[in-house]
């Protein structure tokens, strides 16, 4: 017995994982969006303080955090997260 798949049952999985990773992706497309709008309160409560806009050892714990977990990738996920969220204020 071979452990091919045939072409309509390939297709069939491959449709079902692109409904999932489009859902996937709205939710992560969301959850960047509140990350966003998160990061903006603080900034403006740090600069309401009499702080900078951006701190730079805690994007240092973010960039290691997703490092540690994604790898070499992470940090630039991370870098873009960070990039995305600062100036917003």
């Amino acid at each position: 017995m071979s452990s091919s798949v045939s072409a309509t049952e390939a297709a069939n999985v491959i449709g079902t994982a692109r409904e999932r990773i489009d859902a996937l992706d709205g939710q992560i497309l969301d959850l960047v969006r509140e990350r966003m709008a998160v990061s903006a309160t603080v900034q403006e409560a740090r600069i309401a303080a009499g702080g900078r806009r951006v701190h730079l050892s805690r994007e240092m714990e973010i960039l290691d955090r997703y490092r540690q977990r994604l790898g070499k990738p992470g940090t630039t996920l991370a870098m873009t997260l960070l990039e995305l969220c600062r100036g917003r204020v």
